[in-house]
């Protein structure tokens, strides 16, 4: 009950600036974190008149999805942009009973929680693997960017677009860094330590992605990008996957690379267990609880 009232207080009170503050998004992930690890919804039950819900893209009861079931987390990490008064959460279950991976964005607006949107992984999906994700992300640096080397929201956007601009054209550039790497699902592009650029590893060069949505936080350096993700599921390949990827970007440069992608059908009709080195695409998951 504390914990209802303090995230009430800082709405109200946060409801006299125009602006959306730092405060009062850290204080909603970690109420949604909270949330996930024990169950306990009603902070967004009390919401639901007004809250849109999605799993994988897909209009649910808050009450019915993965939200209102305990799960035992092992890491979460969030970003929070007060230009858009969004978040991005990332939490990692892989000691759970059911191993999850999962990336929610939150929307607010005038103050309250209005979008809830998530993107549930688990076994089938695409190279789903929570132990190697929470394995991999142990070992990376996520601390917040030291305020004299932060790079403006601007430039920590454009580093995520121009990664998928990259899908449709080879000869837009892309400001990989070296070290960079990326994580997919549970396969990691550095697995040998090497310490070069292998995020370019396996781009496509004929696709275009659309919907992008975005989490900007300039004190992280992330850039989260929510999209339809074209044909990566070879059952429906007609169909975009729900896919969020979380850019790090350091002066400029991408550093790491993290994602996540539903599948309709088991590996997303492939038989993959490293990462592929052609096209890739994507398409969404239904998911009964």
């Amino acid at each position: 009950m504390f914990q209802l009232i303090s995230l009430t207080c800082l709405w109200l009170a946060a409801g006299i600036s125009a602006e959306c503050s730092r405060a009062l998004l850290k204080d909603a992930t970690e109420q949604y974190v909270s949330a996930q690890s024990s169950g306990q919804i009603d902070i967004f039950t009390a919401l639901a008149s007004n809250l849109t819900y999605t799993e994988n893209e897909q209009p649910l009861d808050i009450k019915t999805g993965v939200l209102s079931q305990p799960i035992k987390l092992d890491q979460n990490l969030s970003i929070h942009d007060t230009t858009l008064c969004a978040t991005f959460t990332q939490l990692i279950a892989a000691s759970a009973e059911h191993p999850y991976v999962i990336g929610t964005r939150m929307l607010l607006t005038d103050d309250k929680i209005t979008t809830i949107e998530s993107i549930v992984t688990d076994d089938g999906d695409w190279l789903f693997n929570a132990t190697g994700y929470l394995h991999w992300t142990s070992l990376e640096n996520w601390d917040p960017i030291p305020e004299d080397k932060r790079d403006s929201r601007e430039v920590i956007q454009a580093a995520g677009d121009a990664y998928f601009n990259r899908f449709q054209s080879p000869n837009v550039s892309v400001p990989f860094g070296s070290p960079c790497a990326r994580l997919e699902g549970g396969a990691y592009t550095d697995s040998s330590g090497a310490g070069g650029n292998t995020c370019n590893l396996g781009l496509p060069s004929n696709l275009t992605v659309s919907n992008r949505r975005y989490v900007v936080d300039e004190e992280m350096g992330v850039v989260d990008i929510y999209l339809g993700f074209p044909g990566l599921d070879r059952t429906v390949v007609e169909q975009a996957m729900p896919d969020s990827h979380a850019f790090r970007v350091e002066e400029g440069k991408i550093r790491y690379i993290h994602t996540l992608s539903s599948c309709v059908n088991a590996g997303c009709g492939s038989n993959f267990t490293i990462i592929p080195t052609h096209n890739r695409r994507v398409r969404r998951l239904s998911r009964v609880y």
